[in-house]
């Protein structure tokens, strides 16, 4: 059934039809329509943002955090353009979100009018579909089929491009149920004679190992749920890309940490020598493989993925299966179970007593020592205070990123929100504001770093505005810390601008939008200050000096293959006693 309206409001409506609640943006000549027909309703709630940028990753960390598709919208011109940076960032990393833009009129599209761009030219790259929809009838149609896109298959942004014009005429509006959307409908179901294939693999493995990425939280919470069955019935170990951690709990006995760049000296090595790589739901990133000729190099390949283009793209497959997570774990434990649940057990455990050892290197010791703080330390307190809260956790990029998903443990999905494939400084904080409007009484904890934190400042104005107690914990080393440990060990000690220049003092800064303020210098003070950041009800800025000059190891040199990470001084001489290869 269909019924008249202007284009405005069939945007709010379709909307509402799609059960969206929240939307981030911020408005501008070329969307005002849409945004009166938002203001003559309440049933969607509008978070005005400081900046477009951080309306899309605000719509991304929504996303993240509760499995549904984010909204952004903003005007043409400048207000696309700087969505740019989120869109891609949403791209690499699989996070859905529909993004509404305003145009110039119909009649106006080419003559350079006030701020006009060619959104869906500049944003074709960077969205997985885009739309410019210049036929108010087929508006409404074309933003269920945007909402259908964005969450379908592997996930990932989609823009839809509307001329003023477009939203002043009237239209028919057609409900969800009435949009077509067989063109796009990725395979769900795996292959199940690959599927056996690979259960015939898992039978006989002396050395598996599951490697898994985003695409399982992606595919929603009972594929972890199976994840963690097969993991727990099977005893082999597990791994984990930066994306998908909480997949798998950090507190199971079969978990081996974050892979790859700087991940755990355990799970690069257990992905060096195994025998067996179960691949689910990750895509094989550089910052995981490598040195690609030496990237597991004895193992056969197993690889679960909804994206056929995915496969064989980066590292050549064995046993490929296109599917989506969910559907084809729960298939492989079905045809495990029946063919007698049978693993070589004996190899297995001599197995695990290997990644036992490699475990006992305990490559994330450190020594806190004197009156500076670790930033370890830092992150070791914040874990300990926290862990029993209903927690989220954003991160920032650099080494604090890295800290964080080596010392914060994640015990389900869809708790930590990063940027990994793009690494987009200026991420965490309005991420920390979508997850927080999306659960308003749990703790959300934005771990940044004082440059990466200083890009999109603005949006405190936002948590204020809204009043979201979203706690921004700084990692304060006075230095661009991943580019001065880059320089430090690659570049001759050579520190070119990677020292962070007049920073603002940041108790003063929250003063001024109207936040707390707290900082911390000495490790002895940091537990009072970390629990008054927690029991504050309001927005805090938690400015903590730490060590400046710390590097962020275990670390993989590029060109280097697993088994050559650097580490730091504390487990070098045990990881080599453990049988790894080790530089120094």
């Amino acid at each position: 059934m269909t019924r008249q309206m202007t284009g405005a409001r069939m945007v709010v409506q379709a909307l509402k039809d799609q059960g969206v609640d929240t939307v981030f943006g911020y408005p501008g000549g070329a969307v005002l329509p849409i945004y009166d027909e938002i203001f003559q309703q309440n049933d969607i709630r509008h978070v005005l943002v400081r900046h477009e940028q951080g309306a899309v990753h605000a719509a991304e960390g929504y996303a993240r955090s509760t499995g549904k598709v984010g909204v952004a919208l903003v005007t043409s011109g400048p207000g696309a353009t700087n969505a740019v940076t989120g869109l891609t960032d949403a791209l690499l990393d699989s996070i859905p979100i529909v993004v509404l833009t305003g145009q110039v009129p119909t009649f106006m599209i080419g003559s350079d009018a006030f701020q006009e761009a060619d959104t869906v030219g500049i944003t074709r790259p960077c969205t997985k579909h885009n739309w410019l929809c210049k036929d108010t009838d087929a508006l409404s149609e074309t933003i269920h089929q945007a909402f259908h896109v964005a969450r379908s298959g592997r996930p990932g942004p989609v823009l839809i491009d509307i001329p003023k014009d477009v939203q002043f005429a009237n239209g028919e509006y057609s409900p969800p149920q009435a949009t077509n959307t067989s063109n796009y409908q990725p395979q769900l179901k795996g292959d199940i004679e690959s599927i056996t294939e690979l259960v015939e693999a898992l039978e006989s493995a002396e050395r598996p190992v599951f490697y898994t990425g985003g695409g399982v939280i992606n595919s929603g919470p009972a594929a972890s749920q199976l994840l963690r069955e097969l993991v727990d019935a099977t005893d082999i170990p597990i791994t984990s890309t930066l994306m998908g951690l909480g997949a798998y709990p950090a507190s199971g006995k079969n978990w081996l940490g974050m892979l790859g760049m700087h991940g755990l000296y355990e799970a690069n090595m257990a992905m060096h020598g195994c025998d067996l790589m179960i691949n689910i739901g990750a895509r094989f990133d550089d910052r995981i493989t490598g040195l690609l000729d030496a990237f597991s190099p004895g193992s056969k390949k197993a690889h679960i993925d909804i994206d056929p283009s995915s496969i064989n793209k980066v590292i050549r497959i064995d046993i490929p299966i296109v599917g989506d997570v969910g559907h084809v774990l729960e298939d492989l434990l079905k045809v495990w179970k029946a063919r007698g649940r049978k693993t070589n057990k004996a190899a297995i455990a001599k197995w695990n007593d290997q990644v036992a050892q490699w475990r006992s290197v305990d490559c994330l010791s450190f020594k806190q020592e004197g009156k500076i703080i670790k930033p370890q330390y830092a992150l070791q307190r914040l874990e300990a205070l926290t862990k029993d809260h209903d927690r989220y956790i954003t991160t920032e990029v650099g080494q604090h990123q890295m800290w964080a998903a080596q010392y914060l443990n994640f015990e389900d999905p869809n708790r930590w929100m990063t940027s990994g494939g793009l690494g987009t400084m200026g991420y965490g904080t309005p991420a920390s504001i979508g997850a927080q409007m999306a659960h308003p009484d749990s703790l959300v904890i934005n771990v940044a770093g004082e440059a990466s934190w200083l890009m999109n400042m603005q949006e405190m104005g936002t948590a204020m505005q809204f009043r979201l107690p979203v706690k921004q914990f700084i990692l304060n080393n006075e230095r661009l810390g991943m580019v001065r440990q880059w320089q430090e060990l690659l570049h001759g000690e050579r520190y070119s601008h990677s020292w962070s220049e007049a920073l603002p003092d940041f108790v003063k800064l929250a003063e001024a939008f109207g936040a707390k303020g707290i900082i911390c210098s000495d490790p002895d003070d940091l537990d009072d200050a970390i629990m008054e950041m927690i029991n504050y009800d309001g927005p805090v800025i938690f400015d903590c000096l730490v060590e400046k000059h710390e590097n962020c190891f275990p670390m993989i040199p590029s060109g280097k293959p697993h088994n050559e990470m650097l580490l730091g001084e504390a487990s070098t001489h045990d990881a080599i006693e453990a049988g790894g290869a080790v530089l120094v």
